[in-house]
């Protein structure tokens, strides 16, 4: 049970990045005051735990009804986690997750916990079909369980993380959280490429 809490935490982790939204979130919260910083973060990290925590529990569900396979889920996943680890490894990270036109949007909504934060920069196609397929390879109730629980750990992480987002943009710099992001993408790039072989292997065993 420890080393599934721990697998899932680290590529759960390495996926959502908190580190790679900080800049877009300071941008996009300048003219907030202190309390309404605050009231965002929580809302953004109730919504992201609320938004996994849905998929994760109904993704098997929603495959079903639109007759996917879960070993196709798995190389779709795959390449779009690849894509958001390349992304990043480029410095597009935000730009890639939420474009242009939703960003200048986001400027002038008076709330943006739900969208652009906490879908899709911190709860985007990575992360859930990441979920989904890890519900369908933990069939125990024990491991689902304390998988939904690493689900709210991450969005404790995503609310520090925001809460405390102007002293790691002091502390870290520009330079500093591209240096993180890019050690990070590594670990998504490889995760995505775990996926796909994954996802293709157990199709070419189904077929046989």
């Amino acid at each position: 049970m420890t080393t599934i809490f721990i697998a899932v935490l680290a590529k759960l982790f390495s996926i959502v990045n908190p580190f790679g939204t900080v800049p877009m979130y300071l941008t996009m919260t300048a003219h907030y005051s202190d309390a309404e910083r605050k009231k965002l973060v929580r809302m953004t990290s109730i919504y992201f735990v609320g938004i996994l925590l849905a998929f994760f529990w109904g993704g098997a569900y929603i495959l079903s009804f639109f007759g996917l396979s879960i070993n196709a889920l798995r190389i779709a996943g795959g390449l779009v986690i690849l894509n958001s680890g390349f992304s990043l490894l480029n410095d597009h990270f935000a730009q890639n997750r939420v474009g242009d036109a939703v960003e200048k949007e986001a400027m002038d909504k008076p709330d943006i916990s739900f969208s652009p934060l906490a879908m899709p920069m911190l709860s985007g196609p990575g992360s859930i079909s990441l979920l989904i397929g890890i519900f369908a390879e933990n069939e125990l109730l024990a491991e689902k369980l304390l998988i939904s629980g690493v689900i709210m750990l991450n969005g404790v992480i995503v609310y520090v993380v925001l809460l405390l987002a102007p002293f790691f943009y002091r502390f870290l710099g520009v330079s500093g959280l591209k240096a993180g992001s890019r050690i990070m993408s590594f670990i998504t790039m490889a995760i995505g490429v775990q996926f796909i072989i994954g996802g293709i292997v157990a199709l070419v065993k189904s077929l046989g």
